[in-house]
């Protein structure tokens, strides 16, 4: 299986470096066929200076356009240029590399065509804050309602998806919070959705978007992402792929 690790970055320059040789190191020792693609966000930092210089794929986005918009650059790569999986991994540390096996493994074995890694499963790791885990349990209630289906970390971005996902999001992809919007597009189409338990830790740099202070507004624009993702497609009479 040809496996495209595709890794979002903005203002990353701080860990960037490390995660790519750690995953670069990894997978040459587990035996894994896979390229590193970074997608650079428009960063304001050094992270493309340091990421020209990392012997991987990458693409510099001209504008900045979100975890949704460089994820989509990222899956339409992996699509086009013909890989068999590929797997999202946060820019920021966060997902060790060692971990990879327990994403990618449901895929070559044909159990699952989305695979997340889950930090509730087993509830081992960093857990993030109260605040989000509240809107994680919120957003496991909502996907229940809508597609019948319980995701215990719906916001997780360490995820990986077979080529029949990728003919899906290479399509559509929701652009500003695509974790929990794109499962209940994964679950109209039909898609075999897995989560598999994994190990999380702290970022090892830069400062995530949402805090506290947003929970509340964050939950609320992400349910109507949802709701409108569920209206849109619900409506066409999807074919299951």
């Amino acid at each position: 299986m040809k496996i495209l690790i595709v890794i979002p970055c903005f203002n990353e320059q701080a860990a960037i470096a490390e995660v790519v040789r750690t995953i670069q190191r990894t997978t040459r020792q587990q035996g894994f066929d896979a390229d590193v693609l970074v997608v650079n966000d428009c960063s304001t930092d050094n992270s493309i200076q340091i990421i020209r210089l990392l012997g991987c794929l990458y693409l510099d986005l001209p504008v900045n356009l979100g975890i949704g918009g460089a994820m989509h650059a990222g899956y339409k790569y992996a699509y086009r240029h013909g890989y068999d999986a590929a797997v999202q991994m946060d820019g920021d540390g966060q997902h060790p590399a060692n971990e990879l096996p327990k994403i990618l493994t449901p895929l070559l074995q044909d159990q699952a065509d989305v695979v997340i890694g889950s930090r509730f499963l087993t509830g081992e790791g960093f857990q993030s804050s109260l605040a989000r885990r509240l809107g994680i349990r919120y957003f496991r209630w909502l996907n229940q309602l809508l597609i019948g289906q319980t995701i215990h970390d719906s916001t997780s971005g360490f995820r990986a998806f077979n080529r029949k996902t990728l003919a899906v999001v290479d399509r559509y992809y929701p652009d500003e919070y695509p974790e929990p919007e794109a499962i209940v597009q994964f679950g109209l189409y039909g898609l075999r959705i897995m989560e598999v338990p994994v190990l999380m830790q702290e970022r090892q740099g830069g400062v995530s978007s949402i805090n506290n202070s947003r929970a509340v507004y964050y939950m609320a624009k992400v349910s109507l992402g949802i709701l409108f993702i569920y209206l849109r497609l619900r409506g066409k009479g999807l074919e299951k792929v």
